[in-house]
């Protein structure tokens, strides 16, 4: 509304619209303040949100890091790449000598006598019977009898056959093959026509076969397939299709160290961060007299004394034997080669360190990170919060005050616009006045 008032300096001869702005902008002072201070604190909530961020994450981190199963991490390795490893949580440090005795096969059946495609080759009858020697025969129909015809049937997977045919083009004709679409030595099968005849002059069997291995000891181990799944707890072999009978190899799990000491250094890492943060938003430049945006949070102080207290254990010895120490600026520092060190020595005690219930550090640390980014009674959660409602307090007030300057800029503007009517008024009465005396001037001097 400034400049609102339409007769501004007419009869005054005063810029009154620029004395009411100025006069509004005294009056608006106690709301520019009010702005000022939902500036600062806008300002101190965002950098309220970007710890809690960080806080949140160094907890998951910690968490993950204090149980008991993160640090039973496994590697394997197999000197033999026709022998693969792999291993799960399960898996504890072992190391197998292995030999390969048989590896696993599909049964199949290679029919003597060729023939075309459309050549009738099931018999009197279109059905064929595959018997799997369980008592329970499958028969199933070829539609036109067809060498063709036997084949689509085979893979039909409607008929579930648990086969797969294909016809073979030789110098006399297409020839059949039939295998069992699983290994092992239980998928043999026979396939003759419906009366039990062989079909096309019989068949060479190559019997389906189960893989075995020899541990040493007279220890051997058998699978339907070139799996062996859980050989030994959280160790699985596999074995490549093509591996030789006789194929030896060695095979080592021993504890991940490099997993272990990623982990604990993205810990630190993460730490250090949140140190960082803090140390920026607290500083405080005496010469210039300038602080960070969170300089004076006795809170914030106190949740970094937290986060760095943790590297001391309730007995107060310190983590440097596994490659954690503080450093003369209050950060922390990682030694990747005093924690291999330490973990080859002493895998369970070093996991201890960290994972122990009452006083592991991860355990300390993930305690200490979530008391301040819990989201409902986290300290720095609250403070956000509490924060966050000063800021809609003063928000209100500001709106106060908007709606007290709208009525203040009213007052002053009628104000100024009676001022210049009246002065309007006067000004044209002394006209008339100035009019009249002259008149009686003019009559005086003509009568004389």
């Amino acid at each position: 509304m400034a400049g609102s008032a339409s007769v501004s300096g007419l009869a005054s001869g005063l810029d009154t619209a620029t004395i009411i702005n100025q006069l509004m902008q005294l009056e608006a002072a106690p709301q520019t303040r009010l702005k000022t201070r939902v500036q600062t604190e806008q300002t101190k909530v965002t950098a309220l949100q970007s710890l809690n961020t960080k806080l949140a994450a160094l907890a998951t981190k910690a968490t993950d890091l204090a149980k008991a199963s993160t640090w039973t991490a496994s590697t394997a390795t197999s000197s033999n790449a026709s022998i693969a490893v792999t291993t799960s949580a399960a898996a504890s440090p072992t190391r197998l000598a292995v030999t390969v005795t048989s590896v696993a096969k599909t049964h199949q059946l290679g029919f003597a006598d060729a023939a075309a495609l459309t050549d009738q080759v099931t018999g009197a009858s279109t059905t064929v019977r595959i018997d799997r020697f369980d008592g329970s025969p499958l028969d199933i129909d070829t539609g036109d009898g067809t060498l063709q015809g036997l084949v689509n049937a085979i893979n039909d997977a409607d008929n579930a056959t648990g086969l797969h045919a294909t016809a073979i083009k030789t110098t006399g004709g297409y020839r059949l093959l039939v295998e069992s679409t699983a290994t092992g030595a239980a998928q043999d099968f026979d396939l003759t026509a419906s009366d039990g005849s062989a079909l096309l002059g019989g068949a060479t069997v190559r019997a389906g076969a189960d893989a075995t291995i020899d541990l040493g000891a007279g220890i051997t181990v058998s699978s339907t397939t070139n799996t062996f799944t859980d050989l030994v707890p959280g160790v699985t072999l596999s074995l490549a299709a093509d591996t030789a009978v006789g194929a030896t190899g060695t095979v080592d799990v021993q504890r991940d160290a490099n997993k272990m000491s990623t982990a604990v250094s993205d810990l630190v890492t993460a730490m250090n961060a949140i140190l960082t943060e803090i140390d920026k938003d607290t500083a405080y430049v005496s010469g210039s007299n300038t602080g960070g945006v969170l300089s004076g949070d006795a809170g914030v102080r106190n949740l970094r004394s937290s986060i760095l207290g943790t590297v001391f254990s309730q007995a107060g010895t310190t983590l440097s034997s596994v490659g954690i120490s503080t450093t003369r600026d209050g950060t922390l520092t990682f030694d990747a080669t005093t924690f291999a060190t330490a973990y080859a020595a002493d895998p369970a005690g070093t996991a201890a360190r960290f994972t122990s219930v009452t006083d592991g550090f991860a355990t300390r640390v993930a305690k200490a990170a979530d008391a301040a980014s819990d989201p409902i009674d986290g300290s720095v959660t609250t403070s956000i919060t509490g924060r966050k409602t000063g800021i809609d307090r003063l928000q209100s007030s500001i709106d106060d005050w908007d709606r007290r300057l709208e009525l203040r800029r009213t007052t002053l503007e009628r104000q100024y616009t009676a001022l210049e009517t009246a002065l309007s008024q006067m000004n044209s009465q002394s006209s008339w006045l100035s009019s009249q005396l002259s008149s009686l001037s003019s009559s005086s001097s003509s009568s004389s």
